[in-house]
Parts: structure tokens; C-alpha cells; sequence
């Protein structure tokens, strides 16, 4: 083989290289994991019949299935859950479905997530709370369409749009009592919050609780990038933004909770496991010194990424509910 032809062939390799890694991790990362023609009742019953464990809390409940149209043409799919006015001062029976509770939390769930896993914290809202409870699933996850993940940055301005679903469906059923808002997030959906707060939030808006949520896209996968794969590479991180910005419509520079934490204005409660090592801890650190609104921050030892709840049940419960007693009366 001649050196012309060797340096042909190492030529096509180095643009396939070039050319497709970025779309390789772009797919690996941002396309969507699940067929979106799952029900939450299918959803559970391959779930149950593979692993033996008791049903999430939320299928035992009368929850409805809801759903938006986003501003890109999606339609976007929630649980929702009504809860009698905690008070039993505003009762109409003459409002939709009777829902009379004047509270509502809108939790957002996890990277590949679904509202069932959401399950635990909306019974929390719901039965010791007193709340109405939504909880979306993503574009790209469940039950709603999309071909990507938006890892929060594009679900802001869909979250923007269920909170006026809330105001609208839940509004006339309120009476005279003034609606309250609570915008609560995991992980992804921790940054979702977040991001959704940096937004002009209506003033039924009262409050954000984030757990584990990540300072920005790019900040959150050029870690993966370096703890998992041992991938210290700017310009693929750069490059694969540039493909999400053509396919999915964002960058992850852009996609900052860090930036839209600045711009909040209500009080929000910042919880992080002090071992998490996927959503590293030293994020909430960042993301709690930038705020300028009225802010708290819990960190929960011994607590990896995700189970700060599971590890400080009881606490988790108090802080939030003394949060929320101050801020959303």
C-alpha cells in the first residue's frame, strides 16, 4: 500500500472521527431513551411484573391525565392530583371537579424519569401538605412527545405554560382565596426549577425547591465527560453543543441554572447530598452564593445524588414544611 492511499484512509478516518463523535454523544446523551406511547398504567405493570416491589403511591390515587400544547407544537402530558381545601373555607361545589385546594406544587422529575418516580414526593405535598399536585413529564419522557432531552433549558418555557394551566384550571375553583404556586424539582428536574425561575414568574408563583439540581448543561456533562470516560475534551463538548443547538434548538453554555438563579426573584430552598458525586456537591455551593433572593440551603450528609430525602426523611419534611410556612402561607 503506497503512502498516498495510507494517508487517504487516515484522512476519511480523522473526519469520521471528527464528524461523527459529536453526533455520537449528542444521541447518547440527548435523544430520547423511551417509546412515547407508554401510559403511566402500562409503564406500571412492566415495572412490577420484572422486579418485585410494592406499586409507586401514586396509582392508588384519583389522578387525572392533563395535558399542554407547547409553543414548538409538542403536546405535553401531566398527573395531576386535586386536594380539598386543607381549611374546608372555600368549598364550591360548583367548580370543575370540585378542586378546591388553593395550593398546588408542580414537581419536576429526573434525567429519563417519569412522573411516577415522582411518586414519593407527591405524596408528601398532597397528604401532609395539603397541595394539589402536577407533575409534567418532560418533553422526550413519558407520556409526552419529542424526539430529545432538554435537560431543562426548552421544559423552562413549557413549565412557564403549566403554571398557567394551574392558574386557569385551579383558579375559579379557589374562591376568593389567593392561589399558591410551588415550583419543586430533582435532579434535571432540579435545574428545570431553577431555569423556570430565572423566567418572569407570574405572582401565584411563591416559591422554588430544588435537590440536586446542576449549575448548566455544560457544566453537568463535561464532568461526565471527565469522571466517567476520563474525556477531557473542550472542543468535543463544544462541537456536540453546536449539534444540540442545530438539532434540539439549544447550546449548553446557554442552558445555565446559574445564570437564571441570578435572575430570581422568589425565595427558593436549595437542598444537595454532601456526597454526591454524579451532580457534585460544590454545584450548590455555586448556585446558592449566586442568588440574591431570599434563600436556604440544606445539605444532607452522607447523601449521594438523588437520596437526600431517602437519607433525612424526617428533616427533609420539616425544612421544606417550615420553608413553605414562611414563604407560601
Amino acid at each position: 500500500m503506497n503512502l498516498g492511499i495510507i494517508v487517504c484512509i487516515l484522512g476519511v478516518l480523522f473526519f469520521a472521527i471528527v464528524w461523527g463523535a459529536p453526533e455520537f454523544f449528542y444521541a447518547y446523551v440527548l435523544k430520547r431513551k423511551t417509546p412515547h406511547s407508554i401510559s403511566p398504567v402500562s409503564r406500571l405493570t412492566r415495572k412490577t411484573a420484572a422486579v418485585d416491589e410494592p406499586p409507586p403511591w401514586l396509582t392508588s390515587q384519583p389522578y387525572e391525565i392533563v395535558g399542554i400544547t407547547s409553543h414548538d407544537g409538542l403536546r405535553l402530558n401531566a398527573c395531576f392530583l386535586s386536594a380539598p381545601d386543607p381549611a374546608g373555607s372555600a368549598q364550591n361545589a360548583n367548580t370543575p371537579d370540585n378542586i378546591i385546594s388553593p395550593y398546588t406544587a408542580i414537581l419536576a422529575h429526573g434525567y429519563t424519569g417519569n412522573a411516577l418516580q415522582m411518586s414519593i414526593f407527591a405524596r408528601f405535598f398532597y397528604e401532609d401538605l395539603g397541595y394539589n399536585v402536577l407533575i409534567p413529564e418532560n418533553r422526550g419522557h413519558g407520556d409526552s412527545e419529542g424526539t430529545y432531552i432538554g435537560m431543562g433549558w426548552p421544559d423552562r418555557l413549557d413549565y412557564m405554560q403549566w403554571i398557567d394551566w394551574v392558574k386557569e384550571r385551579i383558579g375559579p375553583a379557589a374562591g376568593n382565596t389567593p392561589l399558591r404556586i410551588v415550583l419543586y424539582g430533582i435532579s434535571m428536574g432540579g435545574a428545570t426549577v431553577m431555569m423556570t425561575g430565572g423566567e418572569a414568574l407570574p405572582p401565584e408563583v411563591k416559591a422554588i425547591i430544588e435537590d440536586c439540581g446542576y449549575t448548566s448543561v455544560e457544566d453537568q456533562l463535561y464532568y461526565q465527560m471527565k469522571s466517567r470516560y476520563h474525556l477531557k475534551s473542550r472542543w468535543l463538548m463544544n462541537a456536540t453543543s453546536r449539534v444540540a443547538k442545530k438539532r434540539a434548538g439549544y447550546g449548553f453554555a446557554e442552558a445555565s441554572a446559574l445564570e437564571q438563579v441570578k435572575k430570581i426573584k422568589v425565595p427558593i430552598l436549595f437542598i444537595h447530598g454532601g456526597d454526591d458525586t454524579f451532580v457534585p456537591t460544590n454545584m450548590v455551593y455555586s448556585l446558592y452564593e449566586a442568588c440574591s433572593a431570599p434563600k436556604e440551603l440544606f445539605v444532607v450528609p452522607g447523601a449521594g445524588h438523588g437520596v437526600a430525602y431517602t437519607i433525612a426523611g424526617q428533616e427533609y419534611e420539616e425544612r421544606i414544611s417550615r420553608f413553605l410556612r414562611q414563604w407560601a402561607p
